[in-house]
């Protein structure tokens, strides 16, 4: 039999074993290897930080299968695969389990040298990146991330693979901009966001960004926002707050002409979507331009999947990424 974690009510949670699905023609079997927690996500569906009528509200029904940040071996294939093999190493968007039958177009391969603890990240990474087609930033455009979580660390780097210029990363936990810095974000503000606004000016010669992106998920956070945005800037919402309700418009919107963007994990296009942005992680992991090094702050077996949620619910502060090994 085979093992997966399940969220069995708010709060509650347990591994529990279950039966593979029959493969599939275009499917293959992933023997997981590990698979890491977004934090964010799903701490929200664990302790229902969320509004009634909202998508949460709609999406989140128990039992609930956490997790889509998965990496693993193939080994077996479906007669009418023909991109992956046995012995294969990939990423999927499946669960926190042992194993997983999943669609071959859902399946994307991780390249020689990355190790699984760097391929774990490629779910954020996509997620963050969607915020890059409507940042508008490009080479020398001035950014700065609230939040230097998982998904605030993605974005950071993105912006600095693409050429901005400042990068600014904003957060009230030393420990996580320090990690931003091992990530090239040598620009940080250790505040919160309404407090870091003269010391953004300070690093961006006098002025305030071209782009704000909020990628913390807290609505308290987007009036703050909206004040250290240029006039005529964007701000990006990236995080997907479990209260939009309580993100309340000031008068910065119509007096100082801002622009809102909203970015989410399913705004893909021919363009722009998980084929492309996963590949062009890898390479820029390969590369040097993306490094996600030192991320990894806790490893758990599926056997201590109790701790290690409350480990992610008592001490957010102290961590960053949550491993499951399901080698062992």
């Amino acid at each position: 039999m085979e093992k997966r974690i399940v969220f069995t009510g708010k709060g509650e949670l347990k591994l529990e074993e279950f039966s593979l699905a029959t493969q599939g023609d275009m499917q293959v079997t992933v023997r997981n290897i590990s698979s890491l927690i977004s934090t964010g996500t799903e701490l929200i569906v664990l302790n229902r930080i969320f509004d009634p009528g909202t998508h949460w509200d709609n999406w989140i029904k128990y039992p609930f299968y956490p997790g889509y940040a998965a990496m693993g071996e193939i080994v077996s294939t479906g007669k009418d695969v023909s991109c992956l093999k046995p012995g294969d190493k990939v990423v999927h968007r499946g669960g926190h389990a042992s194993a997983a039958v999943v669609d071959s177009e859902q399946c994307f391969p991780v390249p020689d040298g990355i190790k699984p603890e760097t391929a774990c990240w490629f779910a954020l990474a996509k997620i963050a990146a969607m915020s890059v087609p409507v940042a508008h930033y490009g080479v020398g455009s001035s950014v700065a991330v609230i939040g230097a979580g998982p998904v605030g660390q993605m974005a950071s780097r993105w912006a600095l693979a693409a050429g901005a210029e400042p990068v600014i990363l904003i957060d009230t936990v030393s420990m996580r901009l320090e990690m931003a810095r091992r990530g090239g974000a040598v620009n940080t503000v250790c505040a919160t966001a309404g407090g870091a606004i003269e010391e953004i000016k300070k690093i961006n010669s006098g002025n305030l960004p071209d782009v704000v992106i909020d990628s913390t998920g807290h609505a308290a956070v987007f009036s703050d926002a909206l004040k250290i945005v240029r006039d005529h800037g964007r701000l990006v919402l990236l995080g997907d707050t479990g209260s939009p309700g309580l993100q309340h418009l000031s008068p910065d919107v119509i007096m100082r002409g801002l622009t809102i963007a909203g970015a989410h994990d399913i705004h893909e296009n021919d363009n722009w979507n998980s084929k492309k942005i996963i590949s062009m992680f890898f390479k820029f992991c390969q590369s040097g331009r993306f490094n996600v090094d030192g991320l990894i702050t806790h490893r758990f077996t599926p056997d201590e999947c109790v701790k290690a949620y409350a480990t992610a619910n008592e001490h957010r502060a102290e961590t960053m990424g949550l491993l499951f090994d399901w080698s062992k």
